[in-house]
């Protein structure tokens, strides 16, 4: 599937600044044979001093901006062409008992080895909850992509989507106890009740394409930055993406963005600010799909 995307993120501030440094995490990753970037470009208002482009750690795209003129408001805009297949998963996945085995014995190293997602990280500590949670699915010799699914379902049965009981600082133990939350909160809670029990798991950001109902107009800037888990099932299998928030593995109506071990390894912006009064953010997001014969075009337009 070929996509347009526009992704706009605004801060107005109560009182004038007159500085700032930026950490945008916002441009999605080019990944063979699932996600092809055919252009990508970011712009910002004001006009930053300084500005550099780097790949972090887990091989997400950042880029870091500095202003020093005073202004009453920062704003940040993706637009981008991608092309998005429906990833392929391998129906090699270890059961349970194996993968502990062959975790003990890996030894690589690499951005994406799975040792860098079994313990705790800064948003998520791996608490008696969930691991009671997970207990409740993880038959004997059961395979890691069913233990997945299953855990999923779970979490998608007992929670409820609900945007005003958490923020994007709530400790996932925090939205678990009380069942509800958003994309957010229901990626890293399950991300935690699968490395309770050994299976390695991170935090994936990204956009998703929402349909409008039957016979209504798609509304502009009404699709949504969006979360999901990836989980290692063995050595076969590699990496699987589930969205727990859905209830669904991940296909192509989902562009990825960045992933690391929670949300503070991919928060689509950083930084610091000098300010006296407050500030308040907007965002705006539109996933638009196209026809192939426009890919062309659409490249030329955007790189020019």
């Amino acid at each position: 599937m070929l996509y347009d995307i526009r992704l706009k993120l605004s801060h107005q501030y109560t009182e004038t600044i007159t500085g700032g440094r930026h950490r945008l995490c916002i441009e999605p990753l080019e990944l063979p044979e699932v996600q092809n970037i055919l252009a990508s470009k970011i712009s910002s208002h004001p006009e930053p001093t300084e500005k550099s482009e780097y790949f972090d750690f887990f091989g997400n795209r950042a880029h870091e901006l500095s202003f020093e003129g005073i202004h009453e408001e920062t704003s940040f805009e993706l637009t981008a062409h991608v092309q998005r297949e429906v990833p392929k998963i391998k129906n090699f996945s270890a059961n349970i008992d194996e993968l502990q085995n062959v975790l003990a014995n890996f030894s690589e190293v690499s951005s994406l080895s799975p040792q860098h997602f079994m313990g705790n990280s800064e948003r998520i500590i791996l608490l008696k909850t969930f691991k009671e949670f997970s207990l409740r699915f993880a038959q004997t010799k059961i395979y890691v992509l069913d233990l997945v699914q299953k855990i999923g379902e779970g979490l998608f049965d007992e929670m409820s989507f609900d945007a005003s009981v958490t923020s994007a600082e709530t400790p996932p133990e925090e939205a678990f106890a009380l069942r509800k939350g958003v994309c957010q909160d229901y990626s890293q809670i399950m991300i935690a009740c699968l490395r309770s029990i050994g299976i390695p798991a991170g935090y994936v950001s990204g956009l998703i394409r929402t349909t409008p109902p039957r016979g209504k107009p798609r509304l502009e800037g009404a699709d949504a930055m969006h979360a999901w888990v990836m989980v290692w099932c063995g050595p076969h299998c590699g990496w699987v993406e589930f969205d727990p928030t859905n209830n669904q593995f991940v296909g192509d109506e989902y562009i990825l963005i960045a992933r690391g071990r929670d949300y503070a390894d991919v928060a689509p912006i950083k930084g610091v600010l000098r300010l006296s009064g407050n500030q308040s953010c907007t965002q705006a997001v539109d996933v638009i799909p196209l026809g192939e014969s426009t890919q062309d075009q659409l490249s030329n337009s955007l790189n020019t």
